[in-house]
């Protein structure tokens, strides 16, 4: 019997044609609605899930914010106790969010690949389950379900347009697609300057590990993409592009002020893409952008970000 999912289906909004630079209507779906406050809910949940059907007790996931909350949520909801490791650079706002859902959150290492190993050496001691936060296919699985929302909406879209950190959510928009007979539809994946672990893939021709996170999008800060994210760019058509900073939180202002939500700039890096690179999009009829939402932002943060990326 198929699992019930944790996640929610989330609405697909249409733009007015004004409201970027491109001159069209973008399709939005908004899963920064999420009972997690972002996508993660969809693939971590479903991990989590089959987890807990084979015997786990316990769960172990390293998190710079979004995927840790995913979990705390599922866990929550399949009455098992949860631990996310968090390195230092997790803002304080983002580890007491964590831990009101109900997680144990240990801070571990400066970069998310010393928290990630640290979860790792604990769910082994523990003889617990470790979820990935998007190095898994059945995180890819969970993620797809957005692309099956949209077709079941009956949309019509030709290209999405998604921000990518480790990969997850690539990938699953990828499966999405291809599940959906849709494998001619390309994907332009979006990153900020100083977390382009993808775009040095690209332009190098190999998977590239990047000295250091340098962009405030934290939640794009995976060093390394995933293997099979790399691997991707192969079978299937994907573009690269990137954007700073500021065009970032320019985005989740925009959006705010738009739509009355607040995103993280992980996710305005992909909203910036029809000002920043319309000329990209104006190549296509009827873009979808992934709002994939992110619990590392407050009024207060994205006040602090405006003045200091946005004011003269």
């Amino acid at each position: 019997m198929p699992l019930s999912p944790l996640h929610i289906e989330t609405p697909l909004l249409r733009t007015a044609s004004d409201y970027s630079a491109t001159g069209l209507p973008l399709w939005l779906k908004l899963d920064a609605l999420q009972p997690s406050g972002s996508f993660k809910l969809r693939g971590v949940g479903l991990l989590c899930q089959h987890a807990v059907a084979k015997g786990a007790k316990e769960i172990f996931c390293a998190s710079g914010g979004n995927a840790g909350i995913a979990a705390a949520v599922a866990g929550r909801a399949l009455g098992v106790p949860v631990t996310i490791v968090v390195p230092e650079t997790t803002p304080a706002e983002v580890r007491v969010r964590i831990a009101a859902t109900g997680a144990n959150v240990r801070v571990y290492g400066s970069v998310f690949d010393e928290a990630n190993a640290h979860a790792v050496s604990l769910a082994t001691e523990r003889k617990a389950a470790y979820v990935h936060p998007y190095d898994h296919p059945l995180l890819w699985e969970g993620h797809a379900t957005l692309i099956d929302e949209v077709v079941k909406a009956g949309a019509e879209f030709d290209c999405v347009v998604t921000s990518v950190g480790g990969g997850g959510l690539l990938a699953g928009i990828v499966e999405g697609l291809r599940r959906n007979g849709l494998r001619e539809i390309p994907v332009i994946a979006v990153e900020t300057e100083g977390a382009a672990s993808l775009n040095a893939a690209v332009v190098a021709k190999e998977r590239v590990t990047l000295p250091a996170i340098t962009s405030i999008a934290n939640s794009l800060g995976a060093r390394q993409v995933a293997q099979h994210v790399f691997d991707l760019l192969a079978v299937h058509r994907i573009e690269s592009v990137t954007v700073t900073d500021a065009q970032a939180v320019a985005a989740c202002l925009k959006f705010a002020d738009g739509y009355r939500v607040l995103v993280e700039p992980a996710c305005g890096a992909a909203l910036a893409v029809a000002d920043v690179h319309a000329g990209l999009l104006s190549r296509f009829k009827a873009p979808l952008i992934e709002v994939c939402g992110g619990i590392g932002v407050t009024l207060a943060m994205l006040e602090t970000w405006r003045s200091r990326f946005l004011q003269e």
